[in-house]
């Protein structure tokens, strides 16, 4: 008989808090009108919260905004492009114009493509920095300024990546960049920890979605698993959205005023897994089918 794993969580609509919990309290979420960050953004609206959605396409904006409108939460949708700080001040306008001052940041947009480093063009490179180190600090930097001049206490989660401990083969553009992440929390949890706002990570693991990528999910297809991938995962199985939405809302909550710092991992337990032998190396340029490489 094989081993259970790990049990499945609770049910769709059930709270990890108290209800009421964010009642009063307005989460500004960047990439929030999709696949986990709008997974993030619902628990928040579950538990109370006032939401706005973030980000740069219109179509996602609309699926936030409805998302949280299903659960019966309020919603504001704004236009964000976080590479470029005045269109993040003027979503921070927006959002404080209809609700105040967003009490909790959840820097969920990034970039992201799998590329052997050698074939990675400097716009390319760029390109990924820019949104998910770049614009996590600039996102980052706008909110805190606005609270150390009101001195009022916020919470900020970052999400983050495994491979900012482990690298990352195939992706050393957004490796690098999540690293950069993982340093800008702990940095900015010492130096903002003593005007009341606390700053945290959350790495998700394999939650899959119908708004992953496509060369993400065409990863998944080519390990030939299709979406399951359960006997992978120490766990047994992946993971379910509303898990990570349930540990984010618990890091900016007033249970976790204490925890800040930190970076939460939630896959169970799969980036430690090790191999007491390791399998036969096959190169990155093999694994993605992209043959030999040539300077041309």
């Amino acid at each position: 008989m094989s081993p259970p794993g790990l049990p499945a969580p609770p049910p769709i609509g059930a709270t990890a808090l108290p209800a009421g919990t964010y009642g009063g309290d307005t989460v500004f979420v960047t990439g929030g009108g999709t696949g986990l960050g709008k997974a993030v953004a619902i628990e928040f609206a579950r538990l109370g919260a006032s939401v706005v959605v973030a980000s740069r396409n219109p179509e996602h904006l609309d699926a936030g905004r409805s998302a949280i409108e299903e659960v019966g939460g309020e919603v504001e949708a704004v236009a964000c492009d976080i590479r470029d700080a005045d269109s993040v001040a003027s979503a921070l306008d927006a959002a404080e114009a209809r609700f105040g001052l967003p009490r909790v940041l959840v820097n969920n947009a990034a970039a992201n493509f799998p590329s052997p480093a050698e074939d990675l063009s400097p716009n390319a490179w760029r390109t990924v920095v820019d949104i998910t180190l770049n614009g996590t600090f600039l996102v980052t930097r706008e909110f805190g300024r606005r609270h150390l001049a009101a001195g009022t206490p916020a919470s900020i989660v970052c999400v983050g990546a495994s491979y900012a401990w482990t690298g990352g083969p195939g992706f050393a553009h957004s490796a690098a960049a999540k690293a950069g992440v993982k340093n800008l929390v702990e940095t900015l949890a010492v130096e903002w920890g003593p005007h009341g706002i606390q700053v945290n990570g959350l790495v998700p693991g394999l939650f899959p979605h119908e708004d992953m990528t496509g060369d993400i999910r065409e990863g998944l297809e080519q390990a030939g698993e299709g979406d399951g991938h359960a006997h992978r995962q120490p766990a047994l199985r992946t993971g379910e959205r509303r898990e990570l939405g349930w540990a984010a809302t618990f890091l900016a909550s007033p249970y976790a005023r204490f925890v800040s710092g930190h970076t939460l991992v939630v896959d169970g337990a799969n980036w430690q897994r090790r191999s007491l032998v390791n399998p036969s190396v096959e190169t990155i340029r093999d694994q993605l089918g992209r043959g030999a490489f040539s300077p041309e």
